[in-house]
């Protein structure tokens, strides 16, 4: 088996793991099931004996320790297989555009779709690497599969060189982390490690300990249908409530166009649209979590106002936690941090220290009891048919995962 963690993701990417908002089950698709029973047999291939994909279609395993001492840590490294509902994760066709010059990327399938170094920054870092893209009507799946991967790459590296001294060491892959679920079924006690990372991230060099704290605001606006031709007087239209809702959130602020850095937003993102009833989801996010509670109060009020503004129109709000900045809990635990900045600083890279604008499961597990920052996976421009990453980056990964677990000596 080869350890390029090349050569798994173009196998990987293949498999339609597309999440489903929609559906109850874990994992929401079957897909995702697939991939899950894919590693586990490919870990069972490496030697673990330890492998187990659960009821609701968590993968874990262990790398057994080859130093004898007993006061390590137990490390983690978790992924998840799932991928965006936001576009198409069906018939990946991968490509890899070797030795790339600097030239656009047109995608053969639609040619619209260029990666233009003009418009990706990232990519001029990147000059003369291996950059792999899908081919124009997909997304590519490098959110996560790349993470998926390199921590399988890592582990096969860690099993055929047994003379490198580590601890015990967990891997674990979730389903369902791009719908908010990732965490829902994750067995914190059971998978028993001391602090784990995420490989969930951008940039090479990329170590993220910020989260946005996040939650979902829905709001569900009741009219009355009735025959258009008769609705003098009778008919309240859900959709136009919905809308004059929509047209009164900020515009030029609080929205993701508008915002960068440290600031949140508000985003409605997902319409269910009929006269009788339409409901509108709406993402709240900030990076302190007292500030999700004025964002939400703004949306209530607006959506009341929407209704009240047509007589007979009712509106039901609710609002659900999705995460939480995972720095209120790492940053009790200054350990987890210096580990990853002094590896990567030992393979020849700079940790570059930024907040996360989004989420990984890392946010719901730090604060279930698992302290686990981000790492860069080498991701760009996830969910979207432009997506694109370096296999280099990856094999960069994939040397952090091992030294990582690499024992060594506390001055280093």
């Amino acid at each position: 088996m080869n350890t390029s963690a090349l050569d798994r993701f173009l196998r990987y990417v293949q498999i339609d793991t597309r999440a489903d908002d929609s559906s109850a089950s874990s994992p929401t698709t079957p897909g995702q099931r697939v991939l899950m029973e894919l590693l586990a047999s490919e870990l069972r291939i490496l030697g673990l004996t330890d492998v187990l994909v659960d009821a609701h279609g968590y993968l874990v395993a262990t790398v057994p320790a080859t130093s004898n001492d007993p006061d390590l840590p137990v490390i983690g490294f978790i992924a998840h297989v799932d991928t965006s509902p936001e576009m198409s994760g069906a018939d990946v066709r991968p490509i890899v555009h070797r030795s790339y010059d600097g030239r656009d990327i047109t995608l053969p399938e639609d040619p619209s779709a260029v990666l233009r170094l003009s418009e990706n920054p990232a990519l001029a870092a990147r000059l003369g690497d291996d950059i792999v893209t899908a081919s124009g009507t997909t997304l590519l799946g490098a959110d996560d599969k790349a993470g998926v991967a390199e921590i399988m790459a890592a582990v096969q590296y860690l099993v055929e060189n047994p003379g490198i001294p580590h601890g015990v060491v967990r891997v674990a892959f979730t389903p369902d982390e791009e719908i908010g679920r990732g965490a829902d079924h994750f067995d914190v006690e059971r998978f028993g490690a001391t602090y784990g990372y995420t490989l969930d991230g951008g940039s090479r060099g990329e170590l993220e300990y910020e989260s946005f704290s996040a939650d979902l605001f829905t709001g569900t606006f009741k009219g009355f249908n009735t025959h258009p031709g008769y609705a003098s007087g009778r008919m309240i239209n859900a959709i136009r409530v919905a809308s004059d809702f929509i047209a009164s959130l900020p515009r030029k602020e609080m929205t993701p166009e508008t915002t960068d850095g440290y600031e949140g937003y508000v985003h409605p993102y997902d319409l269910d649209a009929s006269v009788d009833a339409t409901t509108v989801k709406v993402l709240i996010r900030d990076f302190v979590t007292g500030e999700l509670g004025t964002k939400r109060a703004m949306l209530e009020h607006l959506a009341r106002e929407a209704a009240a503004a047509h007589p007979g129109c009712r509106v039901e709000t609710t609002v659900t936690a999705q995460y939480r900045n995972m720095r209120e809990v790492l940053e009790h635990h200054p350990e987890v941090m210096e580990r990853a900045r002094k590896a990567m600083r030992r393979i020849g890279i700079d940790p570059v220290e930024r907040p996360i604008r989004g989420g990984t499961d890392g946010s719901r597990l730090s604060f279930m009891g698992l302290p686990a920052p981000n790492l860069f996976a080498g991701q760009h421009n996830f969910h979207s048919r432009l997506e694109w990453v370096s296999a280099q980056d990856m094999d960069k990964a994939v040397e952090l995962i091992v030294e990582i677990c690499r024992v060594r000596r506390l001055t280093r």
